[in-house]
């Protein structure tokens, strides 16, 4: 099988696993390759890829990362991804991105930006699919995720590049989940999303240093107090707030170091063992919903019927209730 190609029977998906169970970069990304595609065949692959590479995955620490544009995600995980390889760790780096369905995507700019890990050789940056709902994108960083640990990787670091619902998703993939945020904490707090704060298993103020620390230390108090009114997610860890700066390198052993001990907390109570084999279901789930989103999407029956009934929807003529009653019953349901 050359190295372009893709395991088409079972002794093809057994060497190609063995490849990259040995860490074999381009297996790897021809792996991921195969789960982006929109080929049933491509597809079926990556689906027969991850079920062989299952026992070799679970072992990495997985951590969410999202924040406001502009916070330094970018920097801060180039920042601590660095440091980790240095100490012996293999970091990979995946995104989560929804709004690439309306930009095409920018992650490349990310990866850009990511100069040290993406010439690291312990490190993997992977941007997201570039078309697909944000369910489908998640999916495929799914796959991306455990492929990535079979190759050896023991950080998995999920960016979420996106907003909204986004960073529910990525927390619903991780271990713990980080949140960036800026200095002066009097407009964020305001803006800021309770839903963001209620999931938030680390909050660090970036850019601490120079004449942003000041700021960032009031910033991180105000955090904490927002966090002991909203926070409502009990369990092992008690969420905390921190002062970093990716761009200075300051905080950033000490942040990792909390990342570690939330995910050994959660680890010892057997809170992490529950919280996985629920994402493993509700992904399950995500992935019939969208089978069922193609075949709706490719159904003959439901080519010329249902742009007429989404103008009649949009126009107040037909209550969508009736609409998703005639689409039940074109397809039999």
């Amino acid at each position: 099988m050359s190295s372009h190609a893709f395991p088409r029977d079972a002794s093809d998906v057994a060497a190609f696993a063995d490849r990259i169970r040995s860490g074999d970069r381009a297996a790897l990304a021809r792996a991921i390759t195969f789960s982006e595609s929109r080929r049933a065949d491509h597809q079926a692959a990556a689906r027969a890829l991850v079920q062989e590479l299952l026992p070799a995955t679970g072992h990495a620490i997985r951590v969410g990362v999202t924040g406001v544009p502009g916070v330094g995600k970018s920097t801060t995980i180039d920042t601590l991804g660095s440091r980790l390889t240095a100490a012996g760790r293999k970091v990979a780096v995946l995104a989560v991105d929804p709004s690439s369905t309306r930009t095409g995507g920018s992650i490349l700019g990310d990866k850009t930006r990511m100069q040290r890990l993406a010439m690291d050789r312990n490190a993997y940056v992977r941007p997201s699919p570039s078309a697909g709902t944000l369910g489908g994108v998640a999916a495929k960083t799914r796959e991306s995720m455990l492929l990535a640990e079979a190759a050896g990787f023991d950080v998995i670091l999920v960016e979420t590049v996106g907003i909204g619902q986004s960073e529910i998703t990525v927390a619903d993939m991780t271990d713990v989940f980080l949140v960036l945020m800026l200095p002066g904490a009097g407009d964020e707090l305001q803006g800021i999303k309770k839903g963001v704060l209620e999931i938030a298993d680390i909050i660090a103020v970036n850019k601490a240093d120079g004449d942003g620390a000041a700021r960032a230390k009031s910033a991180a108090a105000d955090y904490r107090g927002a966090l002991r009114i909203l926070s409502t997610q009990g369990g092992a860890w008690t969420p905390e707030v921190l002062t970093i700066s990716g761009l200075a390198d300051e905080g950033l052993d000490g942040l990792w170091a909390r990342v570690e001990a939330c995910r050994d907390a959660r680890l010892r109570t057997g809170e992490l063992a529950k919280r996985r084999e629920g994402q493993q279901v509700r992904w399950m789930w995500t992935m019939v919903e969208a089978r069922f989103r193609e075949r709706l999407a490719d159904d003959p029956r439901l080519a010329e019927r249902v742009p007429e009934l989404e103008r009649d929807v949009a126009s107040g003529a037909l209550a969508p209730t009736l609409a998703a009653d005639e689409i039940a019953r074109v397809l039999g349901f």
